[in-house]
């Protein structure tokens, strides 16, 4: 099957799961069908579905990733030792683990085609990561504390481990507390990540943009935490915005 042969196929699979969206006309475009697809995926609940799905699911994921273009941690310069800085989308990022900002229900973002990271990482993992996510809080059986981490498989995306956590959700003024939360979402990441034997971890601006921590003051305690605590772990700050970008080029002294 073509790109496009699979991802008519991926859609009207996930139609049919839906008694509700039996009648919705399918757009013509491939640009509308691409974003159909993406909101199918995230508004679906966790649930196991078919083998042929998921080899055409996995089959088009991983072509859509390697198109975009995929950048692996041997070919970044370190900023410091053991300590780099990457713009780009960190899910076309090849290392270890990535980190997700994500919320205390664990299962991704359910809003289609929202501009987050949770959002965009459980779209281009597929939908196994949410399935997984979902039976790991079922057996923990109650929200994931703030501050804390879990790991999982990546799936379709080119690392290897996902480790998603909680940071704080700022309203009004940044608290003492706060700021001890988001530390703790960096060393519960870096500990984890010992525990699982990964080398290599991609953290990217937890609780900024949706949760509204300060960018400044957020990148402060996240360059702090991970010189603290990184040890032999290699550590890739990554950003997506300019403004990001030179906050961590200044804290970092790359000048």
């Amino acid at each position: 099957m073509t790109q496009s042969e699979k991802r008519l196929f991926l859609i009207k699979e996930l139609l049919s799961e839906q008694p509700q969206y039996k009648d919705m006309q399918i757009p013509q475009s491939d640009a509308e069908r691409r974003r159909l697809l993406r909101s199918l995926m995230n508004v679906r609940h966790p649930k196991a579905i078919g083998d042929d799905f998921l080899t055409v699911q996995d089959e088009y994921l991983q072509s859509v990733t390697a198109h975009k273009g995929i950048t692996d941690i041997a070919d970044l310069e370190q900023i410091e030792e053991g300590i780099y800085l990457w713009q780009g989308d960190i899910t076309t990022l090849r290392c270890d683990a990535i980190v997700n900002a994500a919320n205390s229900g664990m299962t991704g973002c359910y809003c289609p085609c929202h501009g987050c990271i949770d959002n965009a990482i459980h779209t281009y993992a597929g939908i196994q990561l949410r399935l997984e996510c979902a039976e790991i809080m079922e057996k923990q059986g109650y929200a994931e504390p703030t501050g804390k981490a879990k790991i999982t498989k990546a799936y379709n995306l080119p690392c290897k481990y996902v480790l998603h956590t909680v940071g704080p959700i700022i309203s009004g003024r940044v608290a003492k507390k706060d700021e001890e939360l988001l530390a703790s979402c960096y060393r519960s990441c870096l500990e984890l990540s010992r525990e699982n034997g990964v080398k290599s971890v991609a953290f990217c601006c937890i609780s900024t943009g949706e949760f509204h921590f300060p960018n400044d003051r957020a990148a402060e305690i996240a360059v702090e935490t991970v010189r603290k605590c990184k040890s032999d772990i290699e550590v890739i700050f990554n950003v997506f915005k300019d403004t990001d970008y030179e906050i961590y080029r200044r804290l970092l002294r790359a000048d």
